[in-house]
């Protein structure tokens, strides 16, 4: 059953996903990889929309997709800072961090490594190679013989439930059918493929 969250996010921001996907393409020079920009879009929005809904969606939207475009030019303007041999460690001012952002910061770790642990075995699969080791969407589906499509699916129910229980606590239940449905989706893509038909 959608949440009353899955019903606002299907309204307000998914309805807007063929001009998103022409801003996206407008903003970014590698086609190949619009379908993952806008995937990132999605889940940064719904996990904000899970803390709080914005007032103004479509504008949330477009400007979540303007900073996400801006990190990746930044990252990969980066330059690297190669050793330099009179460098005296004690010249730097170092932001230290208190006991207590350290903490807090263990915390909120912990807290996101056990919304993950809950992640059923296929969806938790997916959501690691795409967010941790970083693979493009094509080749999640290579390696676990699935559709993009069905990794699509993986990544926006892996991000729900992840908020879900991040945001909801440990005693947070899943919608019913949520967590089944994600770990279902798996098999019926896959069997499609080994017949042929990847999408």
């Amino acid at each position: 059953m959608p949440t009353p969250l899955d019903d606002w996010f299907a309204r307000e921001i998914l309805v807007h996903e063929a001009p998103l996907s022409h801003y996206l393409a407008r903003c970014w020079p590698h086609r190949d990889e619009i379908a993952d920009l806008r995937q990132e879009v999605y889940a940064r929005v719904y996990e904000a929309a899970a803390r709080e809904l914005p007032r103004q969606p479509k504008a949330f939207l477009f400007t979540t997709a303007r900073h996400l475009v801006t990190d990746r030019v930044r990252r990969g303007k980066v330059v690297s800072i190669e050793p330099m041999g009179d460098f005296e460690p004690s010249s730097v001012l170092v932001d230290e961090v208190s006991p207590e952002r350290w903490c807090g910061g263990r915390q909120r770790l912990a807290r996101l490594a056990r919304a993950f642990d809950r992640l059923p075995d296929r969806c938790r699969e997916v959501v690691w190679l795409r967010r941790v080791e970083h693979l493009s969407q094509r080749e999640v589906a290579q390696r676990l013989g699935i559709s993009e499509k069905t990794v699509e699916k993986h990544i926006a129910k892996g991000m729900r439930l992840i908020a879900l229980y991040y945001y909801g606590g440990e005693d947070a239940a899943a919608p019913a059918g949520l967590a089944a449905d994600a770990e279902g989706d798996a098999d019926a893509p896959r069997q499609a493929d080994q017949g042929g038909d990847v999408r």
